[in-house]
């Protein structure tokens, strides 16, 4: 359960939610409990409730309770990245015979695992573009058992109105499921719109400096967590101690990391968006996206990933990824660093030839925390060698 109170705010909360200083030292930072088994008072009679890392660490709990405070949830489980943890709310939700309902601009890792390991198991699938709340009432059949939700999207950055989405979940037996990586607990929280349980890839902005690789799912309801905990210590894919660590410590800083964040790109998406070279700029912060609105209403600010696609087509889009000097060519995101890739030939390879399949023209970035004016210099010096 976290431990967080329910006035205190968000920064506040990414510090102190979930660990208060040992008893014994009174450590400030929670400590690495570095051990894979703890003594026993007697059989069977733990201390603290702690038996063998694999079903219980407090370093893991930490993590755990400060990201639900930081969500409104009464309830997170930690998992080794974010697949594991989707893997995971797979195996829970999605029995052979069942059906899921998911965006047509999910991850391709989502669309991976769902297209090949869970189809084979039995498992239908319907790909519909969740921004369209009609689109996803009609694909809803008897054996629907998950709506798997991401906004925005990966790497097109659709808005799904996640309210009306949960609407149509009321009074049935469908779950959904928000993968909330993009947005960050920080500007926006699904719980509170009507999503059943939250996931994150704690490898991107929750730990926020590209060096701990983890995932996280949180809810609210007590019968999926008993769910997500059996499984995480019977199948175990539980993360290292030192990698919770790293994601508490990296999770303290996300507010002002995401203030930075969206400052600069909120300025990098309107110099885009002005350039002759580039045909569209994909970013939730301009007017003329057509999910603004419901951004407007269900996030605290739009975030930090902007897609662009070039004129000049996929020739354009791969050179702009090779001719950036301080943006760096690496699949990943949520860091203090920018990064930049080319999803179709990167990180949705997986999707290409479906309905996912990502455009050759679009190129994906990641806005850091860098100083703005050294950001829009580089991004400036790459468009005019496309010219």
């Amino acid at each position: 359960m976290s431990s967080a109170p329910k006035n205190q705010g968000f920064s506040t909360a990414s510090i102190h939610a979930g660990y208060e200083p040992d008893e014994l030292y009174g450590s400030i930072n929670t400590p690495i409990y570095a051990s894979t088994t703890f003594a026993q008072n007697a059989p069977n009679e733990l201390r603290h409730g702690y038996e063998y890392t694999r079903v219980g660490n407090p370093t893991i709990t930490a993590l755990e309770q400060t990201v639900a405070a930081l969500e409104g949830a009464q309830y997170g489980r930690a998992f080794s990245s974010g697949m594991a943890a989707t893997d995971v709310l797979f195996r829970i939700l999605l029995k052979p015979g069942a059906h899921i309902i998911l965006g047509n601009d999910a991850y391709g890792g989502t669309f991976r695992l769902v297209d090949t390991v869970f189809t084979a198991w039995g498992v239908e699938y319907s790909v519909v573009d969740t921004t369209d709340v009609n689109q996803v009432r009609e694909a809803i059949r008897e054996n629907t058992t998950l709506i798997w939700v991401e906004t925005p999207t990966n790497p097109a950055l659709s808005i799904t109105d996640i309210a009306a989405v949960a609407e149509l979940t009321e009074g049935t037996n469908v779950t959904l499921v928000v993968d909330n990586t993009f947005a960050s607990p920080y500007l926006q929280q699904p719980l509170e719109l009507g999503a059943h349980a939250v996931l994150h890839s704690t490898t991107k902005y929750i730990g926020g400096h590209s060096d701990v690789v983890g995932g996280i799912v949180v809810t609210n309801d007590a019968a999926l967590d008993e769910e997500l905990l059996f499984l995480q210590g019977g199948v175990g894919p539980i993360p290292g101690v030192f990698d919770a660590y790293l994601t508490a410590r990296g999770v303290k800083t996300l507010a002002v990391r995401m203030e930075r964040h969206c400052d600069n790109a909120e300025r990098i998406a309107e110099f885009l968006d002005s350039r002759a070279e580039v045909s569209r700029v994909l970013y939730p912060g301009l007017e003329s996206h057509p999910g603004h609105e419901v951004a407007v209403r269900q996030m605290r600010r739009f975030g930090a990933m902007i897609s662009v696609r070039f004129a000049g087509g996929e020739e354009a889009a791969k050179k702009f990824c090779t001719s950036t000097r301080l943006i760096c060519l690496a699949e990943s995101l949520g860091g203090v660093e920018s990064l930049l890739e080319h999803p179709a030939t990167m990180t949705h390879q997986s999707a290409e030839g479906s309905q996912l399949e990502v455009p050759r023209d679009l190129v994906r970035i990641s806005i850091g925390i860098e100083d703005i004016e050294d950001l829009l210099a580089d991004v400036e010096q790459a468009l005019d060698q496309l010219s």
